[in-house]
């Protein structure tokens, strides 16, 4: 049911005076779409992935650095305090955006557009202003790419599931 058809039941119910006890509950409680827990989930992991990737980095961990080449690790260690701020905002603006959805809070969509800013300042580092694309290789620039597409995708699923009235 649309939201405006929706307002228009509820304003009904509330100036009619047979209403029933539970009537406006009912009518003001929007069914939450199976594919919001599915997608909240997934992406909760996935963004959560990334939130340990970025963490694992500015720590220092030895155990997951340990992958790297030395020339890996100069290289990501040498991002100025600019990128790994606007890297920063795309983890975690990513990953309060997947919770947000879980907790339907309209506020996901507006985290997922300043992860997907926040990710476009950090491509501008690694592949305009650096030598990113010859660190990571062809796999990197694919990995990159699907990041993208998962980002974007989150910020419109949000978008559309504020719009039904699912997120509030």
């Amino acid at each position: 049911m649309s939201a405006g058809i929706e307002r228009r039941r509820v304003k009904r119910l509330l100036l009619s005076g047979n209403r029933q006890k539970g009537d406006i509950m009912n009518a003001t409680t929007s069914k939450v779409p199976r594919h919001l827990w599915i997608v909240g989930v997934l992406t909760l992991l996935w963004n959560a992935i990334g939130a340990f990737d970025y963490a694992a980095t500015q720590f220092r961990m030895e155990s997951y650095m340990s992958q790297f080449t030395p020339e890996q690790l100069e290289y990501f260690y040498g991002f100025p305090a600019w990128a790994v701020a606007s890297w920063a905002l795309a983890v975690w603006g990513s990953l309060l955006g997947s919770l947000s959805l879980l907790l339907r809070k309209a506020w996901a969509v507006w985290l997922f557009g300043l992860a997907l800013v926040a990710m476009a300042l950090t491509f501008l580092y690694n592949f305009v202003l650096s030598d990113g694309l010859s660190m990571m290789g062809t796999g990197g620039a694919i990995f990159t790419a699907v990041i993208w597409a998962i980002a974007i995708f989150l910020f419109f699923y949000a978008r559309a599931m504020a719009r039904r009235g699912v997120l509030r």
